[in-house]
């Protein structure tokens, strides 16, 4: 099965012809013009249009596929996600990882010393990357402790229910150090984070 990658977000529509408003997540939008075909999901079902087209507007991209042909049934869509192979998906730039490729990274502490190289290794791996979610001021990395974690920061890392916690982590540099997505490892800067 080809990867997918989640795109643009579904924000609204755009006049009576069925044009979807769309968000990039990345940003960027010059990479949706080589787009033929899209899949639409709102996380349960799934549809698959071809493009007629896209053109790009301030912020916002205008999105026709074919089939959807007036506003209400557009509407339909509103907060879907688009979803596409990697081939169509924005190209990335020194620094910047594709989400479905930082789930399931190990998030990995050691104390390291000053200009001290990193070295990732699954010594100290507190949590495993479920999600990477929006958050106030930028990108939460969401974590799902592992019971290793105790050992590390001699506090119990579990619901009132006995279930593993998960934490959010601001992904920045002053708390998430060294992202090795081939790997599937992350560092985490400092342990008071996770309280």
């Amino acid at each position: 099965m080809t990867e997918q990658f989640v795109v643009g977000i579904v924000r609204g529509t755009h006049g009576l012809s069925g044009e979807l408003k769309v968000e990039s997540t990345s940003g960027e939008y010059e990479h949706f013009a080589r787009m033929k075909e899209v899949v639409l999901t709102d996380g349960t079902a799934t549809e698959s249009f071809s493009i007629e087209y896209v053109q790009e507007a301030s912020a916002i991209l205008y999105m026709k596929l074919q089939e959807i042909n007036s506003s209400e049934k557009a509407a339909k869509f509103n907060g879907w996600q688009i979803v596409v192979p990697r081939k169509y998906a924005h190209p990335l730039k020194k620094g910047e990882w594709y989400i479905e490729d930082l789930k399931g990274c190990s998030i990995w502490y050691k104390e390291v010393a000053d200009n001290a190289p990193v070295v990732l290794s699954n010594e100290n791996t507190i949590g495993t990357v479920t999600n990477v979610v929006e958050g106030g001021s930028g990108y939460l990395v969401e974590i799902l402790l592992s019971e290793c974690c105790m050992l590390l920061t001699n506090d119990v890392k579990f619901t009132k229910r006995g279930k593993l916690r998960t934490v959010y982590v601001p992904f920045k540099n002053e708390f998430i150090g060294e992202v090795d997505v081939e790997n599937k490892k992350m560092q985490l800067m400092h342990l008071w984070i996770l309280d």
